[in-house]
């Protein structure tokens, strides 16, 4: 189903996504080569739960943590374990709390030292992609245009764009309608109606856009061993422009000074 928000309840959603925010970035401050992807996830959920929310993640659908911690080939719903962070590694953090009855959900990947230049590349790409695909979120627009300005970016950088999973709504559930997702034509799907809140996520592969799912049933890994990033906005559909509800602001401010 689809939900459109009244101007109140998106401002409780921003209160929500703008935690998942300043959650990311007190993850941000602890990623570092020796340092466990567990660890992470202890003091996410710590942070969550001492700033008033609950984990979205944690026990949905089955899901063990509270983060999503995707390292290199895989793409999303790593689940966090006793695996080590290495120096060039790189780390999608996908994060999500329930606040004032409503879920925030972003993801950011952050390099780990120093990476190859083509990898940073990637990194660059689908941020770029994330960004055009914003842009696109305006009322009167097709689901279909952030698609198609997702997909060209990311392929114009001769990357691949996941088909098997993609952005959704957002609201009171964690995964809502309409479906967002990453390729597609201008003018088609759904029309974008204001306040509509929805979860842009590019998720894009250094080879083939093949995946698959690992043994324990969450980890999405690439088809071919290849890197994998993936960002991601809660945006809120305006008149004019896209309002995000979530922000990089906080993580950056953590970088620059690492």
């Amino acid at each position: 189903m689809i939900y459109i928000k009244t101007d109140a309840e998106v401002e409780l959603m921003r209160e929500s996504n703008l935690l998942v925010s300043r959650t990311l970035a007190e993850v941000a401050g602890h990623i570092r080569p020796g340092v466990t992807t567990l660890t992470l996830d202890s003091i996410a959920e710590t942070f969550i739960r001492d700033h008033g929310a609950l984990p979205g993640f944690k026990g949905y659908a089955g899901f063990p943590n509270t983060l999503c911690t995707s390292v290199n080939d895989e793409v999303v719903h790593g689940i966090p374990s006793k695996y080590t962070l290495k120096e060039g590694d790189i780390i999608s953090v996908d994060c999500g709390v329930i606040l004032n009855g409503y879920y925030g959900d972003s993801a950011y990947t952050f390099t780990v030292g120093e990476v190859k230049p083509e990898i940073m590349r990637l990194l660059e790409y689908t941020r770029a992609s994330l960004e055009a695909g914003a842009k696109a979120a305006v009322a009167g627009n097709r689901v279909g245009d952030i698609s198609h300005a997702v997909q060209t970016t990311a392929e114009n950088g001769g990357f691949s764009v996941v088909r098997s999973l993609v952005g959704h709504g957002l609201g009171k559930q964690l995964h809502e309608g309409p479906e967002v997702p990453n390729f597609g034509k201008r003018g088609t799907g759904t029309i974008l109606e204001r306040n509509l809140v929805i979860c842009i996520e590019p998720m894009i592969n250094m080879g083939t856009k093949n995946t698959r799912v690992g043994n324990d049933g969450w980890t999405v890994r690439t088809g071919d061993g290849k890197p994998s990033a993936h960002f991601e906005y809660a945006v809120a559909v305006r008149d004019d422009k896209a309002d995000l509800l979530t922000t990089f602001e906080f993580i950056e401010e953590v970088l620059i000074k690492r």
